[in-house]
């Protein structure tokens, strides 16, 4: 794998972090209204994606592609935006760890079943022994995150 794609998924997960945490204060800026500020980082996000999308240009033959789209290769977009919608609710009740923590087990989970069976029409990349291995590390990695210290706590008792 070319390292530079690797670097740019860090960052990606940093920037998910970052915007949890930003989003979040925003929401509690106005009044904990999570649902608005879901919305304003959609719409900062829109205005973003619009500018950059025009600087490309064709924006006539994509737009008159997507009529032809099946109506589920569009829940993108909705799962964007409960994604956006739950880090905000979520981080100040879980915090901002045990949220990011658990959304990479479930990444990390859904990912594995995406590329094994080939699911949403994605190539089918089999899921090996080593990185289910992997996984499990991370699960125990999660485990002990969001309940480590509930666990030392016991053993010491």
């Amino acid at each position: 794998m070319n390292l530079i794609f690797l670097l740019m998924a860090f960052c990606v997960g940093m920037a998910m972090s970052i915007q949890a945490a930003v989003n979040t204060q925003l929401a509690s800026s106005i009044g904990a209204n999570s649902v608005v500020a879901a919305f304003v980082s959609f719409a900062c996000g829109t205005i973003v994606l619009g500018g950059v999308a025009l600087s490309r240009g064709g924006l006539g033959p994509t737009f008159a592609a997507l009529a032809s789209q099946p109506a589920w290769k569009f829940a993108g977009g909705f799962l964007g935006a409960a994604f956006v919608f739950g880090t905000v609710f979520l981080a100040p009740r879980i915090g901002l760890l045990s949220l990011i923590v658990l959304v990479i087990a479930g990444q990390l989970l859904t990912s594995m079943a995406i590329d094994h069976f080939g699911l949403v029409n994605m190539a089918v990349r089999k899921v090996s022994g080593v990185r289910v291995a992997g996984a499990c590390i991370v699960a125990v990695g999660v485990a002990v995150t969001i309940f480590g210290e509930r666990i030392v706590a016991a053993i010491t008792r």
